[in-house]
C-alpha cells in the first residue's frame, strides 16, 4: 500500500497550544486519509506564555514542515501548512519567504489588532503563490469580511473564503464547521506536477 500523497501541519494561536480544540477537530476530520501534525511553538514547549518573535516562530514552522515531510516521505510541496490566528500567520510568512507548500489553511487569520485596521498584517501577501483557504467568523474583531476579502486580493495564488456566520475570532462552538471546511478544501487540492 502506498503512503499518503499529502500531509497537514497545524499551528496554534498565541494563547493556545497544539491541543487547541479546532486543531484537534481538523486532525480528526482528516483522519485517516491525511496525516496531520499539530505543532507547539518553542515558547509553549518551554512553559512561557509570551510568544517568541516572528523569526523564531517561522523557524519552528520550517523545522516542523521538514520533520513532517521526512516522516511521510513527502516532498515539501505536498504539505498543507496552517493553523489558527498567529500560527496560521506564521505559516503564511514562512511560505512567503520561500518555504514550499501545497497550500495554506488559515483559520481566524489575524488581519489586524482589534480596532487598529491601519496595522494590517499583510505585507507578505503578494509573495503568496499557493492556494490559500481563509476560514473566519463574520464577527471577527481581527478583520471584518470586507477587510479580509480586500486584503487577500493581493495574494497571487487562488484564494477561498469560508465564512462562519456569527463567529468571533475564537470561533467557539464552531469546530465542526471549521474542520469540515478545512477537510473539504485540503482533499480537493491538486498537487502541482513536477517537471
Amino acid at each position: 500500500m502506498s503512503g499518503p500523497d499529502r500531509a497537514v501541519l497545524l499551528t496554534p494561536g498565541a494563547g493556545a497550544d497544539r491541543n487547541q480544540s479546532a486543531l484537534v477537530a481538523i486532525e480528526r476530520a482528516l483522519a485517516p486519509d491525511v496525516p496531520v501534525e499539530r505543532l507547539d511553538f518553542p515558547y509553549r514547549r518551554e512553559g512561557r506564555r509570551a510568544p517568541d518573535r516572528p523569526p523564531t516562530l517561522v523557524r519552528a514552522v520550517r523545522a516542523g514542515a521538514a520533520a513532517l515531510a521526512a516522516i511521510h516521505g513527502l516532498p515539501p510541496d505536498r504539505l498543507v501548512l496552517g493553523g489558527r490566528s498567529m500560527g496560521g500567520r506564521m505559516c503564511s510568512m514562512a511560505v512567503a519567504e520561500g518555504l514550499p507548500a501545497l497550500g495554506l489553511a488559515l483559520v481566524s487569520y489575524p488581519l489586524h489588532p482589534p480596532g487598529k485596521p491601519e496595522r494590517a498584517r499583510t505585507e507578505h501577501f503578494p509573495s503568496l503563490a499557493v492556494p490559500c483557504l481563509f476560514v473566519s467568523g463574520t464577527r471577527d474583531a481581527f478583520g471584518r469580511p470586507d477587510e479580509l476579502e480586500a486584503a487577500t486580493a493581493a495574494i497571487a495564488g487562488p484564494v477561498t473564503h469560508v465564512w462562519i456566520e456569527g463567529g468571533s475570532h475564537g470561533l467557539r462552538g464552531k469546530d465542526a464547521e471549521v474542520s469540515s471546511a478545512v477537510r473539504e478544501w485540503v482533499v480537493s487540492l491538486v498537487p502541482r506536477l513536477r517537471g
